[in-house]
This record gives structure tokens, C-alpha cells and sequence, in this order.
């Protein structure tokens, strides 16, 4: 019976054994596959770059390491990736030009705005752009449009149909729980609270949405217009006539391609470009693999600040949380402090993509920016959204640029205070008592909704949230309050609109942003660096098994498509922040 148990410990600590030094060996695979990843790449010559337009944009994709261990990454793409991929193909001799594969794509009007004027720099270098798809959804092909060939699977099609916003309201959804929203709001534009308290679009709401989309539609026909030499009136028709229905032949004839090739034979017309012989392999660089092509860095830094998303308090991730990216006040202010303290950068360029979110977590990130202009310039770069609590945060820097599309303005506060008084006393039958020292010791109870005399006091409050908005606007624009209260009331405007109102500086992206800082820091050479850092390996696999469940949230986002937006609006309405400086929670644009 000893040897028995002597013979199964042994067995025990032997497996233990090897299952340790298996862990070992795969963590060693593991770091030696990042390595290998991010090790520096030599371009072969007459090489192509390659992007594949699939998924959703983000401002930063940063680099998958488990995708890469598990062989399930998807080369994910980036604005700051891209951006940076395309101006070291411009200034790479091996480079011969870009091929672009569209496919189930979808980004920010300004994003794809700013891909495509990098396209067309690109272009000035003489070398070419080929774009290729089986179907093309209407914003891969506004971004393609710039190529100096555009082919389309003989079976595929164009989607041309124009834009349109769609905005859901769920106010009678939320009676059929015994459910409804309290609102306090300072502005006529201010619509985010709409979908809580109407059943339709209100007259103010209405004027502005249909402001902002034609002014984005108008900025992409022209862009089209002049690339495709097809007449705006003529794009305006077809996308009348949804000519996505009418066939292939229609959209050739149409000019909108120029020509119906199948997938290898696109391949052998870029191997003629490239000069190359029928049955030789092209060679490929990714968008990725890119960013580990040595470049020199001369001068001073320049740091560019990524902060997209929702503003929020505190954070929050995945399924169980929440989903989408955000902006946490306080790990923003710290990153900002840092920046401040660090003598190697000389200037600052914030990116700002965020429709806004808590009006406290605004006013404490642009205290930081005021404190990190004091020492270094500082610029923003708006990308698709800086409205509201994102345009609180950029008001006060010293050069705002925003693209045609960018929706910003916004200028408000609301707050939205649920009352589920009728879901707990009469669907679910709970009785409530009460007790209190003082007059309003049971603000908020959930037994009751809030009465007149509360409404009141909370208005009040969003009051003065509203004017110390205005000011900080004020302040940082050198305008009257007079002036800032013209055009703010909530109203949201596109880049071009707010150019003309001084809401902004400037049109551009990000390296017209990134030049006005480094003039206004009297740099003469400088190079960027992006800022926060990617998650490195470690916080990658501490985020995968910390149960945030970022898994279940992909395959939420993918099962509901486009109610998921609004599904988890609806789940997180009692965790935001009660008092809100933002855009329409879901604007629906098409």
C-alpha cells in the first residue's frame, strides 16, 4: 500500500511538473512570437502596401498578442496606424503603391475623410493607388473613390445611397416596464434626452440633424465629384435611384468603377503596374507589419494624446460593464500631468473623438489641459465627434482643428433621472414607508418620482452647470458670453459650420495639427509619439482572464448589429453619470 501512494505521488509532482514546464515553454513561444512581430521589417523591393477595409475603425488598434498566440488576430485597423502606414509608404522608395480590398467596413465620416486626403498626399509622391471589392458600402467607397483605379467584383455592387439619421426612441418601451425618465435640460438643441421623453424628433432637433447630414453628404459628393469626374448633380441621381440595384454593368456605365474584374484578375493588373512577370508573387507589407519598418526620428517630440469615446467618471469594459471605448477623467488627468512633467515633449496634439458624457469628468480634463498649456502648446484634432462634453474639453486649447465632417458644438447640459416608482408599487406590488429628519433627507426615493419642487432645485443646478460651460467656451475662444450663447442652446454643427461661427480654428486632421504645434513651439524638426502606450502582453492577458467579458460584448455587438447601441444604452441608464454633457446617445446616421 506504500508503494502504492509513493508510485501516485510520483505521478503527481511528475505532472506537475511537466504541466509547469509546458506554462514555461509557452510563455517562452509567446514572447518570442511578440518579438518576432514587432521586430524591425525590411521592405523587399516593388513592394505593394496592402489595406483591407474589414470591421470597425478605431482611433488605435495597437497590436494583438493572444490573436497572435491563438492565430485568431484580425489585422484590426487604426487611425494612427493607418496614417502612419501611408506616409512611410509615400517616403519609402520600395513602396510602389497601395492596393485597397473593401470590404464589411465601417468608420467616422472624418476618419474616412482624413484616410483619404492622406491617400491623395500620397498620390503627389507619383506612385498609385489600386481599390478593389466584391461590394462596396458607401463610406469604402467615398474613401476608395481616390484611387486611381476602382474595380468591382462583374457580380458586386456599389452602395450610393446617401445618408440618413434614424434616431430611436424608447419612451413607450420603457412604460410597458412601469418605467420613465425625469429630464432637466438648459437648450432647444439639446436632444439627447429625446429618446427617453418623445416619440418623434422635435422641430429644433430635427433642423439641425438635417443640417449636419447634408452637410457631410455634400463634402462627400464633391470629394467623389472630383476624383471619379462625375458631376454632383449626377451622384445625387444615382444615389436617387439606389443604382446598387441596378447591376454592375449600371454602376460601370455610371463611371463610378473602372472595370469588372474578378479577384486574380485585379491581381494580374497590379503586377503590370509593378512590372513584374504573370507568375511571380507580389510582394506585400500590412498596415501592421508597417509600424515596424525602421524610420528615422529626428528633432524634438511631440506627443499625440488618443481620447475617444464616452467621458466617464470611473471606468468600465465589456458585457458585464459596459462596452465601447472611454474616456476616464481621472487616468486622462494623470496622463496629461505626465506630459506636463516631461521635458522631451515639447507640445501636445489631443485627438478627440468622443459625442460626450459626464459634465464633471469635462470640467476636470479641461482644468488639466489648462494646467498642461501652461507649460507647452497645446492643439486639438477633432475626429468624428467633439461634441458636448467633448467640445467642453477642447475649448480651452490653444488651436482647435476639426474636419468638413466632424460633428462638434453642443453646448448644454441635461440631466436624466429615472422613476421607477410604478415598476416597484404597481407591477411588482412593493409597498414603501417612510421616516426623515429633514425636508428633502428622501431626495430620490425610489418609491415616488421626483416632485416639482425637486425639478426645480436640479434645474437649478444644470443652470449653473450650463453657464460655467458657456464661460470655459468663452474664455477659451476669447468671445463674449453673448456670443457663445448665439450658437450654443445644444446645437450641434459640422466642422465647416462651426469654422465659420469661430467654434473652431481650422480645417484639417491630425498632421495639420501636429505642424501648428510644432510652430507654436518654434520646433524647426519634430517627430510624434502616441500617447497612451497600446496594452503591452501582460495587460492584455490580465484583461482576457479578468472576467470583463470584452468576449461576450464582441458577440453581443455582432448577434443585435445595430439595436446593440441602444440595448446597452438602455442597460447602462442607471450607472452614467445623473448630470450629462453630450450629443444625441444615438444619432443612427446611415
Amino acid at each position: 500500500m506504500k508503494d502504492f501512494f509513493k508510485y501516485v505521488l510520483a505521478t503527481m509532482v511528475g505532472l506537475l511538473a511537466f504541466g509547469l514546464l509546458m506554462a514555461i515553454f509557452g510563455v517562452m513561444s509567446l514572447v518570442g512570437m511578440v518579438a518576432s512581430g514587432s521586430a524591425t521589417q525590411n521592405v523587399s523591393d516593388n513592394t505593394v502596401l496592402v489595406m483591407n477595409l474589414s470591421g470597425q475603425m478605431q482611433e488605435q488598434s495597437g497590436q494583438d498578442y493572444l490573436g497572435m498566440l491563438t492565430g485568431s488576430g484580425i489585422d484590426a485597423l487604426g487611425l494612427q496606424e493607418t496614417l502612419s502606414a501611408i506616409k512611410k509608404a509615400k517616403e519609402n522608395d520600395k513602396v510602389k503603391g497601395i492596393y485597397i480590398e473593401a470590404g464589411m467596413f465601417a468608420a467616422d465620416y472624418a476618419q474616412l475623410q482624413e484616410i483619404r486626403d492622406a491617400l491623395e498626399d500620397f498620390k503627389k509622391s507619383g506612385k498609385w493607388i489600386v481599390a478593389y471589392g466584391d461590394a462596396y458600402m458607401q463610406g469604402a467607397y467615398y474613401l476608395c473613390s481616390v484611387a486611381d483605379k476602382v474595380y468591382l467584383n462583374p457580380d458586386g455592387q456599389v452602395d450610393w445611397h446617401g445618408i440618413a439619421s434614424e434616431p430611436m426612441f424608447v419612451k413607450d418601451l420603457l412604460q410597458k416596464v412601469g418605467m420613465k425618465m425625469q429630464v432637466v435640460k438648459v437648450g432647444k438643441y439639446k436632444s439627447a434626452t429625446e429618446m427617453y421623453t418623445e416619440d418623434r424628433m422635435s422641430d429644433a432637433n430635427r433642423e439641425q440633424v438635417t443640417a449636419f447630414i447634408t452637410g457631410i453628404w455634400n463634402n462627400m459628393v464633391k470629394a467623389v465629384s472630383e476624383s471619379r469626374k462625375i458631376s454632383a448633380d449626377s451622384l445625387n441621381a444615382y444615389a436617387d435611384r439606389v443604382v446598387m440595384f441596378e447591376g454592375a454593368e449600371a454602376v460601370k456605365k455610371a463611371k463610378l468603377v473602372d472595370g469588372l474584374l474578378y479577384h486574380d484578375e485585379v491581381k494580374a493588373e497590379v503586377k503590370k503596374l509593378l512590372e513584374i512577370d504573370q507568375d511571380k508573387k507580389i510582394n506585400q507589407v500590412s498596415i501592421s507589419a508597417m509600424q515596424n519598418v525602421k524610420q528615422k526620428q529626428n528633432g524634438e517630440q511631440v506627443a499625440v494624446y488618443y481620447a475617444y469615446g464616452d467621458i466617464v467618471d470611473t471606468p468600465s469594459q465589456g458585457l458585464l460593464t459596459g462596452g465601447g471605448p472611454q474616456i476616464v477623467g481621472n487616468v486622462m488627468n494623470k496622463d496629461l500631468e505626465k506630459l506636463a512633467e516631461d521635458e522631451d515633449v515639447k507640445a501636445v496634439v489631443i485627438r478627440v473623438n468622443s459625442p460626450g458624457g459626464s459634465a464633471y469628468a469635462s470640467e476636470q480634463i479641461w482644468h488639466q489641459i489648462e494646467m498642461l498649456k501652461a507649460k507647452k502648446p497645446v492643439v486639438i484634432s477633432m475626429g468624428g465627434y467633439a461634441a458636448s462634453g467633448g467640445y467642453y474639453i477642447s475649448s480651452g486649447a490653444n488651436y482647435i482643428f476639426a474636419e468638413p465632417t466632424t460633428l462638434t458644438g453642443s453646448i448644454g447640459i441635461f440631466g436624466v433621472f429615472p422613476d421607477r416608482s410604478e415598476l416597484m408599487t404597481k407591477k411588482l406590488g412593493l409597498k414603501f414607508d417612510e421616516v426623515k429628519t429633514n425636508k428633502h433627507a428622501n431626495f430620490g426615493a425610489s418609491s415616488r418620482p421626483l416632485n416639482s419642487e425637486e425639478l426645480a432645485l436640479l434645474q437649478g443646478y444644470i443652470n449653473r452647470g450650463y453657464e460655467l460651460f458657456r464661460k470655459r467656451v468663452a474664455d477659451g475662444r476669447k468671445m463674449s458670453i453673448e456670443q457663445i450663447e448665439e450658437n450654443a442652446q445644444g446645437h450641434v454643427f459640422t466642422g465647416e459650420d462651426a469654422l465659420k461661427i469661430k467654434l473652431v480654428d481650422e480645417l484639417g486632421g491630425l498632421d495639420k495639427a501636429v505642424a501648428k504645434a510644432a510652430k507654436l513651439a518654434k520646433l524647426d524638426e519634430y517627430h510624434t509619439v502616441p500617447y497612451p502606450a497600446a496594452p503591452d502582453l501582460m495587460e492584455q492577458l490580465l484583461n482576457k482572464t479578468s472576467g470583463s467579458g470584452n468576449y461576450l460584448d464582441e458577440q453581443l455587438r455582432m448577434a443585435l448589429g445595430e439595436y446593440y447601441k441602444p440595448f446597452m444604452l438602455l442597460r447602462e441608464a442607471n450607472n452614467m453619470s445623473t448630470i450629462q454633457a453630450r450629443m444625441p446617445f444615438y444619432l443612427n446616421i446611415r
